[in-house]
């Protein structure tokens, strides 16, 4: 009996998917495009609706493929939970690992790490994709998401990986030509540089003075003249003389100990942007997942100050 959905489908069409185009999932499946065609022509034949629109030079998927692509996925990450539990794959850590994180982090900080995992573990095959927007977390896209601050989501597993502040800073040009600020008021008489990244306020800076009882968090309005969706843009205009920047420590310690750039406001705090590892609850059996999770949390951990990122 020839079923409309073939267990053989759910893997050829996430290769599909992730790939964006028919030739690439042709060169990654080691097949030709006219045979990943065929097979896409026959799946669609046999549910009898259209999974893919195709063009010339784009593929997207249509409602029916994003709800096929979902549940795919998903069917296929259960699979490989079962094969945990029963020993099946004997935790060797192999298979499509779909890793995402923020453009700056990413580049500078998991890439490399992503090139000493797999000479550690060759059986595995990593996806990276770098984006300037957390993907929902809902979104069963990737296997494991680099994010910064804890996802409130109980419905996935946030590993905590490293420490990490936003810390306030400036040239010392700037500050030498617009003044110091003393509290965190004087903020709102600045050119303060602005970065639009998630689903944070925009240019809502939101300062501690003090600990436990006496602590008091202001909500600064910032303003200024420079905004930008990448963090690198940002300290780069910080380190030309533009302005004020709130930014990760981990991207701009370099500058601080070079003395390029000089800590603002340092007895204040800021929102926590720790660094964690988020997956789905499914996907904590996969070995291919616990192996990255860890390697990632012990090459923090190895870091200089005893894992400050």
């Amino acid at each position: 009996m020839n079923h409309p959905i073939q267990p053989a489908d759910l893997g050829f069409f996430s290769i599909l998917a992730s790939a964006g185009s028919l030739s690439a999932a042709a060169r990654e499946l080691g097949i030709t495009t006219p045979a990943v065609s065929k097979h896409l022509a026959q799946m669609e034949a046999r549910l009898g609706v259209s999974l893919v629109n195709r063009t010339t030079r784009r593929m997207g998927m249509t409602p029916e493929g994003e709800l096929y692509l979902e549940h795919a996925r998903r069917i296929l990450g259960e699979i490989d939970g079962m094969q945990e539990l029963l020993g099946v794959s004997k935790a060797t850590p192999k298979g499509l690992l779909r890793v995402n994180a923020t453009l700056g982090f990413g580049r500078s900080h998991v890439a490399p790490l992503i090139s000493r995992f797999v000479r550690q573990y060759p059986q595995v095959e990593v996806q990276l994709q770098l984006s300037v927007n957390p993907p929902a977390l809902t979104d069963d896209a990737f296997d494991v998401c680099m994010r910064f601050g804890a996802p409130p989501d109980a419905r996935v597993i946030a590993r905590h990986i490293a420490p990490n502040r936003r810390l306030l800073c400036a040239s010392p040009a700037y500050l030498k030509k617009h003044g110091t600020p003393k509290v965190p008021n004087d903020l709102m008489k600045h050119n303060c540089i602005g970065i639009r990244q998630g689903e944070e306020a925009y240019g809502l800076w939101r300062l501690t003075s003090g600990r436990g009882k006496s602590a008091v968090t202001e909500a600064i309005k910032t303003r200024g003249n420079l905004t930008t969706n990448d963090g690198e843009i940002a300290v780069n205009w910080a380190l030309d003389g533009h302005g004020i920047l709130m930014r990760a420590e981990w991207d701009i310690l370099r500058h601080l100990d070079s003395g390029r750039l000089v800590q603002v406001l340092p007895q204040c705090f800021t929102p926590d942007a720790d660094i964690y590892a988020v997956y789905p609850q499914r996907h904590q059996l996969a070995a291919r997942v616990r192996a990255f999770v860890d390697f990632v949390a012990q090459s923090f951990a190895q870091r200089p100050g005893g894992g400050s990122a």
